[in-house]
């Protein structure tokens, strides 16, 4: 028997609004609560994930280390922690970097509406990806995922595609005050 997961609605200020079954908000579109992690190493690579292909949507899919929705009374940084975990089996200390919103449809009956919580790690600890969620890892540059999301945007989830820009502003900002 599968568990039902709940997601926590939420308003455009990120205000609670309530919860609901997550299948259920992503098939009408409710704006939710939601968080990105990405994890770079000491090299400043980005460590992606290959989504496993049975997921419910975006399977087989290059997107960022981890991602996922927090549970009701759980922190986005908690969460983080504990998504961090169940993916990709490995930890590591996370800074909140930004948030925004978008809204996609990602498939006929599956639309992202998240407002999304970005948070920056940084370890040269290797994953042990869960095969339930991921199929594989690679560790890419920021200029490569930049070419390889405008020569094969198919590829990558919409969600990497969307805030990638941000990501990388707030990526050169941090090499910058690492080099202090």
């Amino acid at each position: 028997m599968k568990i039902e997961e709940t997601v926590i609605l939420v308003d455009r200020d990120d205000q609670e609004t309530g919860t609901m079954e997550k299948m259920e908000a992503h098939i009408q579109g409710k704006l939710h609560r939601a968080f990105s992690v990405f994890i770079f190493n000491k090299k400043g690579e980005l460590l992606l994930q290959k989504r496993a292909d049975n997921k419910y949507h975006s399977g087989g899919k290059w997107t960022n280390t981890c991602c996922s929705h927090p549970k009701p009374g759980e922190t986005n940084i908690d969460a983080a922690h504990r998504r961090l975990q169940e993916e990709m089996g490995m930890t590591s200390e996370l800074s909140f970097v930004f948030s925004f919103i978008y809204c996609t449809t990602i498939q006929d009956d599956i639309i992202e509406n998240e407002y999304d919580h970005v948070f920056f790690g940084i370890t040269d600890e290797l994953p042990v990806p869960n095969p339930d969620e991921v199929s594989s890892f690679k560790y890419i540059t920021m200029p490569q995922l930049a070419t390889e999301l405008e020569n094969n945007p198919g590829d990558y989830t919409r969600w990497l595609a969307i805030c990638f820009d941000e990501v990388m502003t707030h990526y050169k900002q941090l090499a910058v005050s690492e080099e202090k």
